[in-house]
């Protein structure tokens, strides 16, 4: 049974996530590297604001951090209890994943490479798609503590599988952005209405995710809200690039998107939404999509 949860990182989706764990957890354990963010949490959804040393004697621990590299220096410099299960949301690398599940499990705890897919609506309605990695054991165990972020939630895999799934993911949302900032930048310069076309794509076999969200939603209307930051699929479409890479497979596609991306990242605004990708390559047609 699962007494007590934590949840390491309240940043734009994991503020969200966790403000779901009090409605079904009586112990709820929140840390921030800017404790005030975390005092804040702890007013708003009656979670506590702890130190570091104590969120990590929850029974489940969450993170949602930047990058892999923040999740292994935070678990290097701390002692846990034997028992735990660490349940990583962080878009991270599958070798991460490997080396950390060997480290913790030395401490006979378990982790589990569970990143998360929805962006901050899924966040928000607890309705994210978590596809974990790791020990199945340790999976049926953690089941019902994520069950309170996520409404599909696989278990993928052994360690590392959760962090190769969301990279393949977000390199394929990568390649759809792309592709449909080329098409539609294609009609518009034949002066085909964008609006009615993009009601015929969306009953037919080219809709995609892009198409029936992230085109209407962000770019035809120029809002480009910021849910998940540009640079964090540039690092994404990185991670899966490697994984070709190392598995010897040719990857045309992939690796030109790769460098699509990495490109719109290093020439965007500060803080852009990966939706802003879409303004690399208007900078190149001069034609604006909307």
């Amino acid at each position: 049974m699962i007494q007590s949860v934590a949840f390491i990182g309240l940043g734009a989706m994991g503020y969200r996530m966790a403000s779901h764990l009090p409605k079904h957890f009586d112990t709820v354990y929140v840390w921030n590297r800017n404790f005030e963010k975390a005092k804040q949490h702890a007013n708003e959804y009656g979670t506590q604001a702890v130190k570091l040393e104590q969120a990590v004697q929850a029974d489940v621990i969450f993170s949602c951090l930047p990058t892999s590299t923040d999740v292994e220096n935070l678990i290097e410099s701390l002692q846990l209890k034997p028992g735990t299960i660490w349940v990583d949301c962080t878009s991270g690398v599958p070798d991460s994943a490997r080396t950390l599940s060997e480290t913790l499990k030395a401490q006979n705890v378990d982790y589990l490479d569970a990143p998360v897919s929805g962006q901050t609506i899924g966040a928000e309605n607890a309705t994210l798609t978590v596809m974990v990695g790791g020990d199945a054991a340790a999976f049926e165990r953690a089941y019902p503590a994520m069950q309170a972020i996520g409404k599909l939630i696989k278990h993928v895999g052994t360690s590392g599988a959760g962090f190769a799934v969301k990279a393949v993911n977000n390199m394929l949302l990568a390649v759809n952005l792309w592709s449909v900032a080329e098409g539609f930048t294609a009609l518009k310069a034949h002066g085909v209405n964008l609006n009615e076309a993009l009601d015929c794509i969306n009953a037919s076999s080219g809709k995609s995710g892009v198409t029936e969200t992230v085109l209407p939603q962000r770019v035809l209307n120029r809002s480009f809200p910021v849910t998940f930051a540009l640079p964090l699929l540039a690092k994404d479409t990185g991670i899966a690039l490697d994984l070709l890479q190392s598995a010897k497979l040719p990857a045309p596609v992939i690796g030109l998107t790769q460098s699509l991306i990495q490109a719109a990242s290093a020439t965007a605004d500060e803080n852009s939404d990966f939706s802003a990708a879409v303004k690399f390559y208007e900078s190149w047609s001069k034609i604006t999509l909307e």
